[in-house]
């Protein structure tokens, strides 16, 4: 887990700390951890006192945003690190309109895929 610079935080519209995704959906903070341990969320440190924290934008409702887990492991397999995971998810991308993480959650899941499958080559 990483701590993020300036830019980036900025570009993430809101985080949610570990507790707070495991009251929302409904179990243990291990198994969040797990979770971010199995690659299935992502978390960086920031703040004052460095806690983990993950993009509210990954959890919908009382569950994780469908499609968020396929396309980071397409992006680890790119060679991406947690950073440039969020960077990419969090930039406006025309093609798409929005971002990476706006379409995830408006289940257009297969187009962020294609563009994350399109970075490979």
């Amino acid at each position: 887990m990483t701590e993020i610079d300036a830019k980036i935080d900025a570009l993430v519209p809101a985080w949610l700390t570990l507790p707070d995704i495991a009251e929302k959906l409904g179990v243990e903070v291990t198994r969040v951890r797990q979770l971010v341990k199995e690659g299935q969320l992502i978390a960086v440190r920031r703040g004052e006192n460095r806690a983990l924290h993950v993009p509210a934008a990954f959890i919908d409702g009382d569950k994780v945003v469908k499609g968020l887990s396929g396309t980071l492991t397409l992006l680890r397999d790119d060679g991406f690190t947690v950073e440039e995971m969020i960077e990419w998810l969090f930039t406006p991308d025309p093609t798409l309109p929005g971002t990476p993480a706006q379409a995830l959650s408006e289940n257009r899941g297969t187009e962020v895929k294609r563009r994350a499958q399109a970075l490979a080559v």
